[in-house]
C-alpha cells in the first residue's frame, strides 16, 4: 500500500515537471505581462501627475506674468499650457488675451483666442470675445460665422452689431430683438441692447420698453 502511494506521489511529481515544462514559459510570460501592466499604470499615473504639476507650475507663471504686466512670460507660459492642459490653457489664454486689449494689442488678442482649443463649456466665450476683436477690426463676415449659432443675450448682442455694421439692420434687429428674450426686464444690459434696437430701426417689445 505504501508503494503505491509512493508510486501515485511519483507519478504526480512526474505529470507536475511534464506540465511545467510544457507551460513553464507561457506561466512565466503571463506573469510578466501582468507585472508590465502594473509597473506600466504606475508609470503613466506617475507621468500624468508630472504633467498636471507642469501644468499648474506654466499656469502660475502665466498669472505672475500677467499680474507684472509681462505680457511675454504670460504668452510663453501659455504656449506652454496648449500643450500640457486644455483647461489652464483656456482659463489663462483668455486672461492674456484680456490683458493684451488692455494694452492695446488687439491682432496678439485675437491670435491668442484663435490658438484656444476651448471646450464646449469655454468656446461660447471664446467666440463671444474674439467676434468682438474681429468686428473692431473690420472683419464682420468671420465674426458672424463664429456666432452663426448663438443663443445667449451677449452673443446675439455682438451678432447684432457685426450685422448692423454690414449694412443688414433687419436682421441686426431680429438678433436684437431675440437677445432682449432671454433678458430679465431689470438686467442693465437689456437697455444697452433696447438702444441698439432701436438705433438699427426696430420697435422695443411692449414687454421690454419703458412704460
Amino acid at each position: 500500500m505504501a508503494i503505491d502511494d509512493l508510486l501515485d506521489e511519483h507519478e504526480q511529481s512526474e505529470r507536475v515537471r511534464s506540465w511545467l515544462r510544457s507551460n513553464g514559459v507561457g506561466l512565466l510570460g503571463g506573469v510578466a505581462l501582468g507585472l508590465a501592466v502594473i509597473f506600466g499604470w504606475q508609470w503613466w499615473k506617475n507621468g500624468q501627475q508630472g504633467k498636471q504639476e507642469q501644468a499648474y507650475q506654466d499656469y502660475q507663471a502665466a498669472v505672475e506674468g500677467l499680474a507684472k504686466d509681462d505680457l511675454k512670460q504670460a504668452k510663453t507660459a501659455v504656449d506652454a499650457l496648449a500643450k500640457e492642459d486644455e483647461v489652464y490653457a483656456d482659463v489663462a489664454g483668455l486672461q492674456l488675451a484680456k490683458a493684451q486689449v488692455q494694452a492695446g494689442e488687439r491682432d496678439a488678442a485675437i491670435a491668442t483666442l484663435r490658438g484656444l482649443t476651448a471646450d464646449a463649456s469655454l468656446q461660447p466665450l471664446v467666440n463671444l470675445r474674439l467676434a468682438r476683436l474681429l468686428i473692431d477690426s473690420g472683419k464682420h463676415d468671420e465674426a458672424l460665422k463664429l456666432l452663426d449659432k448663438a443663443n445667449d443675450a451677449s452673443s446675439l448682442e455682438v451678432r447684432g452689431d457685426a450685422l448692423f455694421a454690414t449694412g443688414k439692420a433687419k436682421e441686426a434687429q431680429d438678433a436684437y430683438s431675440r437677445a432682449l428674450t432671454t433678458l430679465d426686464v431689470a438686467s442693465p444690459q437689456r437697455r444697452i441692447v433696447e438702444l441698439k434696437l432701436v438705433h438699427a430701426g426696430g420697435t422695443l417689445p411692449k414687454t421690454g420698453g419703458a412704460a
